[in-house]
C-alpha cells in the first residue's frame, strides 16, 4: 500500500510539474480574438485557430473577451488574472483598440492618453514577471470607400500602439496594416466572405441576417491567425520554435 502510495504521490508531482513546466501564451484583448460561445457561431475570433498551432510545450490562455478595451478588461480583474499567473518566460499578445475608441459605449471608452499609458502599464507589469509582451495594433475594420479602398478605422489609437511599440521596444506586430493589406488585396467582395456578413435564414443563429464588418467568421479568423503567424516567423519569434510538427503524411 506505501508504495502504491510513493508511486500516486510520484506520478501526481510529475504531471503538476508537466503543467506548470509549460511556456503560457496568455492573450488579452476584445471579441476580434476571443473565444465564442455555440449560440454565436459562425463568428469566430481569430485567437481560437491560432491557439492549436502550437505543440504540447505551450498553453494558449485566452482572456480576451467581447467588448472590453483596455479600461474594462483592468476593472474587471482580467489584468489581474493574467499577471498573477504569469512566470518567467511566458508570453502575452496584447491586442486593443476596437472598444477603446468608442466615444458612443462610455462604459469601454478610453481617452487615447490613457490608452496609451494603459499599454504602457500592461507591458512593464508583464516585464516585472520576466516574460515577455507581444504587441499588436487592432484589427481592421471592413470599410471600403466608394473607389474600393479599404479605409482607416483605428485613426489616432492605432498611431499610439505605434508610438508605444517604439517607446518601449517590445515585440509588434502591426495587424492594422496586416489586415488593411489582406482585405485591400481581396478586394470588396471577396473580403466579405470572411466577416460575419449572413442572409436571412442562413443559419439558425441568425434569423434576420447579419450585416458585421468587425468580427470574424471561421475562415476570416483562420486566416487573420495565420496572418499573425507569418508576421511571428518575420521577427524570428521563439514562439516559431514551439509549433506543431506535421504528420509526415502532409509533407508528401
Amino acid at each position: 500500500m506505501a508504495k502504491l502510495l510513493i508511486t500516486i504521490l510520484i506520478m501526481v508531482s510529475f504531471s503538476c510539474m508537466s503543467a506548470t513546466d509549460k511556456t503560457q501564451v496568455f492573450m488579452a484583448g476584445d471579441s476580434t480574438m476571443s473565444i465564442k460561445e455555440i449560440k454565436d457561431y459562425p463568428e469566430t475570433g481569430w485567437g481560437m485557430p491560432f491557439s492549436i498551432f502550437f505543440n504540447e510545450s505551450v498553453s494558449v490562455i485566452n482572456l480576451a473577451k467581447n467588448g472590453r478595451s483596455t479600461g474594462t478588461f483592468i476593472k474587471e480583474g482580467l489584468w489581474q488574472q493574467i499577471t498573477t499567473d504569469l512566470k518567467v518566460g511566458d508570453y502575452v499578445i496584447i491586442q486593443f483598440g476596437h472598444n477603446d475608441q468608442s466615444k458612443e459605449k462610455g462604459d469601454r471608452y478610453t481617452p487615447p492618453q490613457q490608452y496609451k499609458q494603459n499599454l504602457l502599464n500592461f507591458i512593464a507589469d508583464v516585464r516585472a514577471k520576466k516574460a515577455k509582451a507581444i504587441l499588436m495594433t487592432p484589427v481592421t475594420r471592413r470599410y471600403f470607400d466608394d473607389a474600393g479602398n479599404i479605409k482607416e478605422t483605428h485613426p489616432i489609437y492605432s498611431d499610439l500602439v505605434r508610438e508605444v511599440a517604439a517607446q518601449s521596444g517590445v515585440d509588434f506586430i502591426d495587424m492594422d496594416r496586416v489586415t488593411q493589406q489582406y482585405f485591400q488585396s481581396l478586394g470588396e467582395l471577396n473580403s466579405r466572405l470572411r466577416f460575419m456578413q449572413l442572409e436571412e435564414n442562413a443559419h439558425p443563429n441568425y434569423p434576420k441576417g447579419v450585416n458585421d464588418n468587425t468580427h470574424f467568421n471561421e475562415l476570416g479568423a483562420r486566416e487573420v491567425a495565420q496572418l499573425v503567424l507569418a508576421e511571428l516567423r518575420k521577427l524570428n519569434h521563439p514562439l516559431v520554435n514551439m509549433l506543431r510538427t506535421p504528420d509526415p503524411k502532409h509533407l508528401r
